[in-house]
Formats: structure tokens, C-alpha cells, sequence
């Protein structure tokens, strides 16, 4: 559930320029698709349901988008989070969340929309924190032990783009989860500049990412 910040006035319009938050799944049909992908696929459903963007400054401009954390490649999510400006006419909430919903394609699963405070920070300043399900298709009979070693290593350190750091402390919770199938519960620090990646946590068990089927639960905002 997103947090209410809306400005309104007596009509339960916007006080200011009109800053919208959708929430929406990406599914199945998405999961190969990167973020920049992910971007455009927005951009060209709100050009489809004829709302009317606001474009940034510059010598460039670029219609105002922000997603709240990159999901890697290959991954699904129930709970992404994009804020997008629009100028002009002023619409209700009704019409926005009707004219999204008709024009969003495959893979964009679109569940709320809300007015957001213009002022308030960007949104990927917002995000704490992320959560995952990793469901392990191969079956790991000393998965247990594999995360309990983990969970009590002083650090753990992995290589990204050529540099060392430390996954540690970027893994904020990880359990077991035995039923039909073995999963992993995960929460991973999502800031900018310390963000964990659930891939790299499946390597420090000495699981393959692509024996299993990962997919973003929760995003914890500040």
C-alpha cells in the first residue's frame, strides 16, 4: 500500500502541477525486458492514452518519469512503482486509472494510481528497501545450512563491474520457506549506492540465478 501524500484542493484535485504514482506488476511477458526497455514501454503507454506528458529542460527534454528501483533482468514483480508528470488539463484519478488501464500492453499489470506531492523527493530517494521470493526449482538439500553460514559470515565479498564490495550488510533479512516448493525469503537494502541484488546472494549460496524463478514482493519506502 502506498503511502497518501496528495496536496489537494476542496475538489479533490491537486493544489499544484499534477504528479501521479502508479502502482503495477511487471509479469511473465516483461521479464526480459531492461529497465530502460521498461521506461520506454511507458512512456509510449501514456503517449496512448493521450495524457499529456510534462517534459524535463534542456537541450534534450525528456518526458518526466521516474521508477522507483531497476529490477534485473529476467525477474518479475508484483509491486513496481513509477511517477509521472502531466501538464495541461487537469484529470481526476478516474480518468487517469481508465485511460492507463486501456492502453497498457502485456507484462504491464497496472493496480493503483494516486496523486503525489510535486514537492516531495524523487522516488528513487524514497526506497529503503526491497523483498523478493526466490522459488529454487533444483532441490537444495543443504539450503539450511548454506543460509545460516551465510546469515552469520562478518562480511561476504563478491565482485561488481570489476570492483569488490561487501554483500553483508546489504542483506537485511534471508530465511527458508519449505512447503510445495523450496524458497528463499529476501530483504535487500535498495538505496542508491548500496543496493543488494538478489542474483548475487544466490551465488554467495552457491545456487544459479537461473535455476530459479525470482520475483520482487515488496518495496519498503524511508
Amino acid at each position: 500500500m502506498l503511502d497518501k501524500t496528495t496536496k489537494a484542493d476542496q475538489n479533490g484535485k491537486p493544489a499544484v502541477a499534477m504528479r501521479i504514482r502508479a502502482e503495477f506488476a511487471k509479469t511473465e511477458a516483461m521479464r526480459f525486458t531492461s529497465h530502460l526497455d521498461l521506461y520506454r514501454a511507458w512512456e509510449r503507454l501514456l503517449r496512448r492514452a493521450g495524457l499529456p506528458l510534462q517534459f524535463s529542460q534542456g537541450y534534450n527534454p525528456r518526458p518526466k518519469l521516474q521508477l522507483a528501483a531497476p529490477l534485473p533482468l529476467g525477474m518479475t514483480s508484483q509491486v513496481e512503482i513509477i511517477d509521472f508528470w502531466l501538464s495541461g488539463e487537469t484529470y481526476d484519478l478516474d480518468q487517469i486509472h481508465s485511460l492507463i488501464l486501456s492502453s497498457q500492453p502485456p507484462g504491464i499489470d497496472i493496480r493503483t494510481v494516486e496523486f503525489v506531492d510535486p514537492t516531495s523527493p524523487p522516488l528513487q530517494q524514497e526506497v529503503s528497501a526491497a523483498e523478493y521470493e526466490v522459488i529454487v526449482l533444483d532441490q537444495e538439500p543443504l539450503l539450511n545450512q548454506k543460509v545460516a553460514s551465510l546469515l552469520e559470515a562478518e562480511s561476504i565479498i563478491r565482485q561488481r563491474r570489476n570492483k569488490s564490495y561487501d554483500l553483508r550488510p546489504l542483506i537485511l533479512e534471508l530465511s527458508t520457506v519449505h512447503g510445495q516448493s523450496q524458497s528463499l525469503q529476501m530483504r535487500l537494502s535498495a538505496m542508491e549506492g548500496s543496493t543488494g541484488r538478489p542474483e548475487e546472494v544466490l551465488l554467495a549460496l552457491e545456487i544459479q540465478p537461473e535455476a530459479t524463478h525470482i520475483e520482487r514482493t515488496r518495496l519498503v519506502f524511508k
